[in-house]
């Protein structure tokens, strides 16, 4: 059975930074792809990023673009969420999943692409 282990949430001051982490288990092979989305309180679950195994392309949402970077290990099976430049707005829940096959771009945006997911991560950002 796939699990979703993540892990390196926490409290950080507003300007710091932190890297979460996504292991896979119960599988020989990294996956097609994993995701990133969080849940902030009284909000719905929103894409962050994205890293696609077959050639490494990454998706990033617009209010994390240039502050946070997505990569994978595919030896470790695990992706990683470095966020620099944080802020409260980024204080939430976050979620990794694995896609079980490969999609075009448009599709590693959407939650229903992933077929796994981690039970997350709470990350607090104070200001």
């Amino acid at each position: 059975q796939v699990q979703l282990v993540e892990s390196g949430g926490g409290l950080v001051q507003a300007g710091g930074s932190l890297t979460l982490s996504c292991a896979t288990s119960g599988r020989t092979f990294s996956g097609y792809g994993m995701g990133w989305f969080r849940q902030a309180p009284g909000k719905e679950r929103e894409f962050v990023a994205s890293f696609r195994w077959i050639g490494g392309s990454t998706y990033y949402a617009d209010s994390v673009k240039g502050r946070f970077t997505i990569s994978g290990n595919s030896a470790k099976n695990t992706v990683y969420l470095q966020k620099n430049s944080l802020n409260p707005e980024d204080t939430a829940v976050y979620y990794c999943g694995s896609a079980n096959r490969d999609y075009s771009s448009d599709y590693w945006r959407l939650q229903g692409t992933y077929a796994y997911w981690g039970q997350g991560t709470p990350v607090t950002v104070s200001s």
